[in-house]
C-alpha cells in the first residue's frame, strides 16, 4: 500500500521537478474580437445577457447552456464575495478559442468544450 502512494506521489510530481510545461492549456492566440457581457439570473432556469449599457442581447425563460454558464459565474462570485453584477469578457481568438472571462474572480469558460452549440449560443452574442 504504502508503494502505491509513493508511486502516486512520484507520477504526480515528476513534472514539477523537471518543470515540464502544464497541460490542458490553451495555446495562446492573438485576439480578433472582445464584448463585455452581464449576464443576470431572472428566476429559476430565466436568463438574460445585456451590454453593460443595457441592451438585450439574449432573454430566454429557459436559457439552457447560457443559464448553466450564469450559474457557474454566479458561484465563483459568491466565493470571491463579489457585489454587484460587473460585466465578463467573450473573448474570440485567432486560433478559434472562444472564452468567457470574468476579470473580477479570475474565472472563465472555454467554451468550445462544451460543443458547437453551445459555443454558438454566445458566439451569436459577438456579432449582435
Amino acid at each position: 500500500m504504502f508503494a502505491l502512494a509513493l508511486g502516486s506521489v512520484l507520477m504526480v510530481s515528476w513534472p514539477v521537478w523537471t518543470g515540464r510545461e502544464p497541460t490542458g492549456k490553451p495555446a495562446p492566440a492573438p485576439v480578433v474580437a472582445e464584448r463585455q457581457l452581464v449576464l443576470q439570473g431572472l428566476g429559476e432556469q430565466a436568463v438574460a445577457v445585456r451590454t453593460p449599457e443595457g441592451e438585450t442581447l439574449f432573454e430566454a425563460e429557459n436559457g439552457g447552456f447560457v443559464t448553466v454558464i450564469q450559474i457557474g459565474l454566479k458561484r465563483a462570485r459568491t466565493v470571491h464575495r463579489i457585489e454587484g453584477n460587473p460585466p465578463v469578457r467573450l473573448v474570440k481568438y485567432e486560433n478559434g478559442r472562444l472564452s468567457l472571462q470574468d476579470d473580477a474572480t479570475g474565472w472563465s469558460a472555454e467554451l468550445q468544450a462544451f460543443g458547437p452549440d453551445n459555443e454558438a449560443a454566445f458566439e451569436r452574442m459577438l456579432s449582435e
